[in-house]
């Protein structure tokens, strides 16, 4: 079944369940019901609280009003008309949607849902599209199927309800919102179920606090992430995985403070787009700083504190710091969306001859990276460039973009990335190469990128040096390897399913004796592995060795030892390895010796 055909089928769904609720609710004030992914949602009105059993008899309903075979019929009205229509059926919710469509040609709203409805292209509306389905009438632009008999009544599900202020607006009426799931048949519908249950045992906000990696705080506040030790090692890891890679690149470690002067940002153009998201602080000398949102205007100023020469180029300054965002209570959620965030940052100072090199590396970079860790292929690549229709949404010169636009195309095609050209896309500054990777809820998420930057350079006033002692601008280019450590981190527990590869476990491996009396060689044990430099722990706690087995299973650590009598002797280990049981006998100095290649290589197995 084409994407087509299956966006028809939710949105169909999305007025069977409206036409539905109607007919059980006969009081319900609608909103809008777009398609979403995997399914359609619609928001409602009504003084009842739907609970499971209220979607149960919702879907019920849905499942009879298929079976009638009812036909989609579209229709034109005159907007007055549709106004005193919707009015007349108490729809409010409607009738505020079409007086803005009548008087500003446009719903004029943040939430996604309301393109649904018309076609808000044009200046002056003066008609709007209805769809009638049995008793039920709905404005809405389309499309839909032709008829209900086109659907499987086994192939969607009501999911789930959540609250939802009217039109993204928390000043307005908080209505509640029926998500549905929908598929091309049954079989896709349980596919889906499936990997939803998958998805569940996977969720980094439960895995996280399992192997107790991070956690939150009220008195912190929302959305900034507190790391345990076992977190921190995790991070620490990444952070020396990164800089490994830096240093075989001649990519130089900075550092910045944690806030500027608001007119540094204003400069950069970031004081306008984040202008919602700034956090600004006020000394007690009533001086006002603002927490930083990005940092490449700070490593402008690295670059411009000195003379440069085009032989100095290219100049690649690297950091892993925080970043901060006021972001809207709502968004907030686990590691996905938070207000505190390290970044994996870096920006590169060049000449124009020198940028598909330095791209072309860093493309380079993002793809080993992403193949050590068994991630490259789980993601696509977007070519991110400007809406041609909002070109006031840009800085910089046309030319430049057109020119940076080109070379990405190129550097894309070279590398046979398969990237899609998305208009749009591209940051207020340049256009990029966006590496996007999909979790385990088939969520996707923006890790790394590239980004092309002619603008800001100009914007401060950055020069070096030609050959002929000529002062030019250099171009500057923005470049992740795994962008948000939090949102990283969140992929990656969700990809192991907590069960890290040893290189990057927090505990690489837990020593058990048998019984007391083997203590004192576990112990030993422990502090050879120690001295390797290896991530141990012993558990010499009075529980039984069974007891004692079931808590490191849990925590998903790679590898358990256990010492009796016969390991003592013979200066051994029996391993246990994570999901794969028993190993059988070793000595210990071989282990060692495996491990560490283990851990050197950054094996996956």
């Amino acid at each position: 079944m084409s994407d087509a055909k299956l966006e028809k089928i939710r949105h169909s769904l999305a007025h069977i369940m409206a036409a539905s609720v109607q007919k059980l609710y006969p009081e319900a004030k609608f909103g809008v019901g777009p398609v979403i992914e995997n399914g359609f949602y619609y928001d409602i009105s009504v003084e009842q609280s739907f609970d499971p059993a209220s979607l149960k008899q919702i879907q019920k309903e849905m499942k009879k009003l298929i079976g009638k075979k009812l036909e989609f019929v579209r229709e034109e009205w005159p907007i007055d008309e549709a106004i005193k229509y919707f009015r007349a059926e108490g729809q409010d919710f409607k009738v505020e949607l079409l007086n803005d469509l009548k008087t500003k040609g446009t719903t004029a709203v943040s939430d996604a849902g309301d393109s649904d409805l018309v076609d808000n292209s044009v200046d002056k509306i003066t008609t709007v599209s209805v769809y009638k389905t049995g008793d039920f009438t709905d404005l809405c632009r389309g499309p839909h199927v032709k008829n209900t008999s086109e659907i499987d009544v086994d192939s969607f599900k009501l999911d789930k309800v959540a609250g939802a202020y009217w039109r993204g607006n928390e000043n307005n009426p908080q209505m509640q919102r029926i998500y549905g799931v929908a598929f091309e048949n049954k079989a896709g519908l349980e596919l889906y179920q499936q990997m939803v249950i998958e998805a569940e045992k996977r969720d980094h906000r439960k895995l996280g606090q399992q192997l107790d990696l991070f956690t939150f705080s009220d008195l912190v506040g929302p959305g900034l992430p507190l790391y345990t030790p076992k977190g921190t090692v995790l991070i620490n890891q990444l952070k020396a995985a990164l800089n490994e890679i830096s240093n075989k690149y001649d990519m130089e470690p900075v550092s910045i403070p944690h806030l500027a002067k608001l007119d540094l940002y204003k400069i950069s153009g970031h004081a306008d787009k984040f202008e919602d998201e700034l956090f600004k602080v006020q000394s007690h000398y009533k001086q006002e700083f603002v927490l930083k949102p990005v940092n490449c205007p700070h490593h402008t100023q690295i670059y411009a504190s000195r003379p440069r020469s085009y032989r100095d180029l290219p100049i690649r300054y690297i950091e892993q710091t925080m970043q901060y965002r006021d972001e809207k209570p709502g968004q907030i959620g686990g590691l996905q969306r938070t207000r505190g965030f390290t970044v994996d940052d870096g920006h590169t100072f060049c000449r124009v001859d020198q940028i598909k090199q330095e791209a072309e590396m860093i493309a380079e970079i993002i793809e080993a990276f992403y193949k050590n860790l068994g991630l490259w292929g789980n993601h696509w690549v977007s070519l991110s460039v400007r809406d041609p229709k909002k070109p006031e949404a840009y800085i910089g010169d046309s030319a430049d973009w057109d020119q940076a636009e080109a070379m990405l195309k190129e550097i894309a095609e070279e590398r046979e990335l398969d990237a899609k050209r998305m208009e749009g896309e591209a940051a207020i500054y340049g256009p990029k190469l966006d590496f996007m990777f999909k979790d385990a809820l088939g969520r996707e998420t923006q890790l790394a990128t590239i980004q092309l930057d002619f603008a800001m350079p100009k914007r401060f006033g950055l020069v070096y040096t030609d050959e002929t002692g000529k002062e030019k601008q250099p171009v500057m280019i923005h470049r992740a390897i795994l962008g948000s450590f939090e949102r990283f981190i969140m992929l990656l527990i969700e990809h192991f399913a907590g069960a890290f590869p040893v290189w990057l476990a927090p505990e690489q491996v837990r020593v058990l004796a048998v019984s007391d009396k083997f203590n004192h060689y576990a112990k030993e044990v422990s502090l050879k592995l120690k001295e390797a430099g290896v991530r141990v722990s012993m558990d010499d706690s009075s529980e039984s060795l069974g007891k004692k087995i079931r808590n490191v299973e849990m925590m998903k650590v790679p590898y358990v030892l256990i010492v009796g009598e016969n390991e003592q002797k013979a200066r051994s280990v029996s391993i246990r390895r994570y999901g794969k049981g028993d190993e059988g006998q070793q000595k210990l100095n071989v282990f060692i010796t495996t491990l560490l290649k283990n851990i050197t290589d950054k094996s996956l197995n």
